[in-house]
């Protein structure tokens, strides 16, 4: 009997360190943000927020590889502090966001890239197709304290995508020749960690 228990406390031993090590994290909307960069008529970069999102981070610090990552982003909530551009690009001619109110981010797989560096590859879901995308990590910080108990982390994650990939392919062109809107699209998240 005494031979049974020790070999069931080894195997829970054993075990442990996989839960042990993982905690949940919330993404905190009001420290993060959701960030767009496209290049403008062939001269310049503009650049848009979405303004409301929200997030679930599973750390796992003995194995970083085994952590995931789901975002949503509410895609009505665009900001380029430009109204009719907004208006714009919520209609069917770009996110069409009666149709489709969300773009989500589901993590498949992390790698290490280096010092506090990784590589989270996932799927982007956006305008109804769904999308490989890599993500490059900076982070995760270490756990900070802040004056109300509450335990913070926090990261960077950027990735580049071709909005045409997604369905967005509405542009005008040029006399000069080119094109109204890039088909490239940086996406940048700050992101700010509370423990659950």
């Amino acid at each position: 009997m005494k031979k049974i228990i020790t070999s069931i406390s080894t195997i829970i031993a054993l075990a442990l360190p996989t839960f042990a090590f993982a905690s949940t994290w919330t993404i905190d909307p009001e420290h993060s943000n959701v960030e767009f960069k496209v290049k403008h008529l062939m001269v310049s970069n503009v650049k848009g927020n979405f303004d409301k999102h929200t997030g679930v981070v599973e750390l796992n610090d003995k194995d970083i590889t085994k952590s995931k990552v789901e975002v949503s982003i509410d895609t009505n909530s665009v900001n380029t502090k430009v109204q009719k551009r907004d208006e714009h690009l919520r209609s069917a001619d770009f996110f069409d966001v009666a149709k489709f109110p969300a773009m989500t981010f589901v993590s498949k797989k992390v790698a290490k890239a280096g010092k506090d560096k990784l590589k989270v590859t996932g799927d982007l879901t956006l305008h109804g197709v769904t999308k490989q995308v890599v993500l490059d990590v900076e982070g995760p910080s270490k756990e900070s304290k802040d004056p109300w108990g509450n335990i913070r982390r926090g990261a960077t994650a950027s990735t580049k995508i071709n909005r045409k990939d997604f369905g967005l392919v509405w542009n005008a062109a040029l006399e000069t020749g080119g094109v109204v809107v890039g088909d490239e699209v940086t996406i940048t998240l700050e992101i700010e960690m509370i423990k659950k």
